[in-house]
């Protein structure tokens, strides 16, 4: 199984998680989060616009790798393995899934909630999963228990995050990113507030890198 994902979450601590209904708003976004200091986002294939958001932003925002959120299905890989995505998240893994991210040899993000899926994913290979929903599924004291029997795997929290409580999950050795909308939230999006959204990213990982020197 492909590894990459170690070196695609470490490109930034937290990764946009995004829908976008407007294609008009994909490359003023990228650019947006290139001006905060990020250059990772996750595009949802909740619209019928995601896959040609990810299209446009891989061919004109080089800057920024994009990958493709709410992969639930084998035809979801292709499309979106065929729109350009460097990497994939899945809230769940089903054998299918894992047999053509083989297949595509693309990187895969996917999402586990209990012990018995994260052993089934470190039998695969896989290392670095996400954990989710988050603060739904128990949140840090959840990721916390896991670090015992799995003192190996990597997590990437993501559901319920936002500036309020993304330190407490960074500051878990188990963690090594998180998921988060606050960033990238739908209604800055639907007015065009992309200085507001350069200003979260940049405000954000500023906390981050002043918390992790403290």
């Amino acid at each position: 199984m492909p590894q990459n994902m170690q070196k695609i979450l470490s490109l930034n601590p937290i990764v946009p998680v995004i829908t976008i209904e407007d294609l008009a708003h994909a490359k003023p976004l990228a650019n947006a989060l290139l001006e905060g200091g990020i250059s990772i986002m996750e595009i949802t294939l909740r619209t019928p616009t995601a896959l040609s958001a990810i299209k446009l932003i891989n061919q004109e925002c080089p800057g920024i790798t994009v990958g493709a959120g709410t992969i639930e299905s084998v035809s979801s890989i292709q499309s979106a393995v065929e729109a350009g995505a460097k990497f994939l998240v899945s809230p769940g893994t089903t054998k299918p899934l894992l047999d053509a991210v083989h297949y595509h040899a693309i990187p895969l993000l996917p999402g586990v909630v209990t012990p018995t899926e994260v052993m089934a994913l470190q039998d695969e290979g896989f290392q670095y999963v996400k954990f989710f929903p988050a603060e739904a599924a128990g949140g840090t004291a959840m990721l916390k228990a896991l670090s015992g029997p799995f003192p190996n795997m990597k997590f990437c929290p993501t559901g319920g995050i936002d500036n309020t409580n993304l330190m407490d999950y960074l500051t878990l050795k188990n963690v090594v990113s998180v998921g988060s909308s606050w960033v990238v939230a739908s209604d800055l999006i639907k007015n065009n507030n992309w200085s507001e959204i350069t200003r979260r990213a940049r405000d954000t990982l500023n906390l981050i890198k002043m918390r992790t020197n403290e």
